[in-house]
């Protein structure tokens, strides 16, 4: 029945609300593997508590150790995007402007990336540390490749207490908040400098002078802060 309402329609996995990975999601992506080889499981979270899509991808992979037991199934992240067919892109629309602020300028939008890349940092900082401490305690497996991955990343850090990097740094972000600032700044002074001359230009009408041309043409005030003198 399936097949004969939505015969155009491709299935490529599943979804749930999670917040986190269960135990049971192994089960049911092999279930799901009736329907599409390789399916994708993704966690949709319900009340999204921090900036960014509310949504994570994963795919099924072997994980095979190196000390002879048999390799476990589990899930692997991938990277995902929201996208829409063009009958739905109205609604992805909405979803977007509901996450992302449409007020935010450029700059404003580069810190607020960053402040999710830093969150994201965050959350895999504490997840290797949690790691860490389970294969210390012999909760997990040594995991080779993960070590090594972790091991390489340590060695790639900067030295964060080199004086000309704290500089560079403190440098550029100042410069970045300050631009902030004042383009905030500069688009409010322009939102109540429209404002005053709305309300002149609504007072004008309901008095003897019907426009403002006929106002400035008598020596009448042209611009709203003329008024408020």
């Amino acid at each position: 029945m399936f097949h004969k309402v939505a015969a155009k329609e491709k299935i490529v996995g599943w979804y749930h609300t999670g917040p986190k990975l269960h135990k049971n999601d192994i089960a049911i992506n092999e279930q799901m593997k009736r329907f599409t080889p390789h399916p994708v499981l993704v966690i949709i979270e319900a009340e999204p508590k921090d900036i960014g899509l509310p949504t994570e991808a994963y795919i099924e992979v072997q994980e095979v150790h190196d000390d002879g037991t048999p390799p476990i199934k589990t899930f692997e992240h991938v990277a995902s995007e929201i996208g829409a067919e063009e009958a739905e892109e109205v609604g992805v629309e909405h979803l977007l402007r509901d996450i992302k602020d449409q007020t935010a300028g450029t700059l404003s939008q580069r810190i607020t990336d960053q402040l999710m890349g830093l969150r994201g940092l965050h959350s895999q900082l504490v997840d290797i540390e949690k790691y860490l401490q389970d294969v210390a305690a012999h909760r997990l497996p040594i995991n080779h490749p993960v070590i090594y991955h972790i091991q390489e990343v340590l060695n790639l850090l900067p030295d964060v207490t080199h004086p000309d990097y704290v500089t560079a740094q403190n440098v550029q972000t100042n410069d970045q908040l300050m631009c902030v600032y004042m383009g905030s700044l500069v688009r409010s002074v322009i939102a109540l400098h429209n404002l005053i001359d709305n309300k002149v230009h609504f007072f004008l009408r309901s008095t003897e002078f019907p426009d403002l041309e006929g106002w400035a043409e008598v020596g009448g005030p042209t611009r709203g802060h003329d008024l408020l003198q």
